[in-house]
Parts: C-alpha cells; structure tokens; sequence
C-alpha cells in the first residue's frame, strides 16, 4: 500500500493512492495515519480494503507528511562511502545518529524556507524508515519486521550551522521545514529488499546527485537494530539513513549551496517524487 495524508498544513486527511496514481479518502476507516495505524494488525485490516470502495478525492490536494504524530525524527550521518569523502570526514566505525526536530517535518511539495543568515544550506536525498510497533534491542536478523514501511525524506542541512558552530550536528539539520517527508508511506510488502534502490535528486534541473541504497555502509536492518539499543523506537518513528554523493558542500571547484529561488527535485524507486522551492525566511 501506498499510504499517505492530504489537505491543508495541520487539518490533513488520511488516505491511500489507488493502482490508477488516484487518492482515495481513508477518513470513514481511520482518524489518522499515526503511530496506532502502522502495527501489523492495523496495516493488515487496512490491506483488505477494495480501495475502489473508498471515496475518490478530486483534483491535486496539497500532501502533507504521511505520518502523524511523529515521535522521533532520527538521522543517521556518513553512510554513504563517497559521501564521507565528499565531506572530507572519516567513514564511521559505527552509525552516526543525530535527531532533525518533529518541528522540521514539512510536506513533500511544501516550501523550504531559509533561515536567517543562512549562507550554507544544502540538500540530500535520504531513504526514510518508518517504525510499525514497539523496537528496543532488537537484533538485526528481526530488526526489518519492525518497520512499517518506507519514505522518501529530503534531509535539508544549513552547513555552516552544522559544522562550523561548534556542538552537535542537531542545529543545522532542525530549523523549520528542513524534514519535508512524502509524498507516501510505502509499506514493506511492496518496496520488498529496501537495499535495492536507486535515489537521485536535481537543483534547478541540473543533475546533483545519484545513488543507490546498495551502497548504504549500515544497511536499514543494521540501522534499527543499532538506534534500538540507545532509544525505544515507537509506532510513527521516522529514521532517515543518509545521502548518497553529490551534496552542495562537496561540489568542485567550489561549493553550491541553496538560494531563494532555487527548486529541488528529488526521488527515490517505488516512493515517488518531491519537489520543494527554496524561500527567504519570513514569519
């Protein structure tokens, strides 16, 4: 199933995509799509729904996250090989793990504003896990039964606040708008091995990056099982698994980096499209 939620910033519906690319209201099931909608058990009745039987929503709804009620917005730094490179930073030993604030999360199409005095803000195409039921030190051979499904996320990354401010990464990957999420959910049984994608992201049409989760250093399974040993992963818990080369820092001969104006483009196989365009920062 392709599981998503739409309409207005704070009053989304929930819903799914039907076999026609068509939205279907889920309304007259469920409340939501939060955390209590993605157990197995829960996944499993939504399942049996004949999605020809649900409302069909007219027009091109703006879509928000696909999942309400985030608890945790977990990020995990330098799984790619090429992209520690690019960074001019040692491949990890171990996952790197960092929180993006739930007040980051943003809509798939949604604006991504700048904040203030931003000189080094930056993109990155990441694959999103998202936790169905209750994971505290579980072992990666059972980690993967755990996971609800499965997102695209742009981890949107203000550079200079990340790195060059002293403290931890948390601050230049939390500002507002910098999680959009979307524009589905995608449920396990349908993206089958999550270490056989291929990612790619542009910046005003012009290719900046191009990947594959193959070449993830920690791979999902090994990624929850390791954050489930620091913190209890809960229903509705997103964890986005690092980027793959091609971010504005690492380009040569000099870095790019986003500007009001620009419009990021970005998608991951079998779960969709975003698009955002970059904005001044404004109340």
């Amino acid at each position: 199933m392709k599981l998503l939620r739409y309409g207005p910033a704070g009053a989304e519906k929930p819903g799914l995509l039907d076999a026609d690319g068509h939205i279907r209201d889920l309304s007259m099931y469920i409340k939501d799509l939060d955390g209590a909608q993605l157990a197995p058990t829960a996944l499993a009745t939504l399942a049996k729904l004949d999605p020809g039987s649900l409302p069909l929503v007219s027009g091109s709804p703006r879509l928000g996250v696909p999942v309400a009620s985030v608890g945790k917005f977990i990020a995990i730094g330098l799984n790619f090989v090429d992209h520690a490179a690019e960074s001019n930073l040692p491949i990890p030993k171990e996952p790197i793990v960092f929180t993006k604030m739930t007040s980051s999360l943003s809509g798939p199409n949604d604006q991504v504003m700048l904040p203030q005095e931003s000189v080094k803000s930056d993109w990155e195409v990441e694959l999103g896990i998202v936790i169905g039921s209750r994971a505290s030190y579980v072992s990666e051979a059972d980690a993967l039964a755990h996971v609800a499904g499965y997102c695209l996320v742009n981890d949107v990354s203000e550079r200079e606040y990340q790195l060059e401010r002293g403290g931890t990464w948390d601050k230049g990957k939390g500002c507002d708008t910098f999680g959009p999420v979307g524009p589905w959910l995608v449920t396990s049984d349908e993206v089958g091995d999550p270490q056989a994608l291929g990612m790619w992201l542009d910046v005003n049409g012009t290719r900046m990056q191009t990947g594959s989760t193959r070449t993830m250093i920690f791979g999902c399974a090994a990624i929850v099982s390791y954050v489930s040993r620091f913190m209890t992963l809960l229903p509705g818990d997103i964890i986005t698994t690092g980027t793959p080369p091609g971010v504005g820092m690492g380009k040569k001969p000099a870095p790019i980096f986003l500007k009001p104006g620009d419009v990021m483009t970005l998608g991951i196989d079998k779960l969709g499209t975003q698009r955002q365009e970059v904005v001044a920062w404004h109340r």
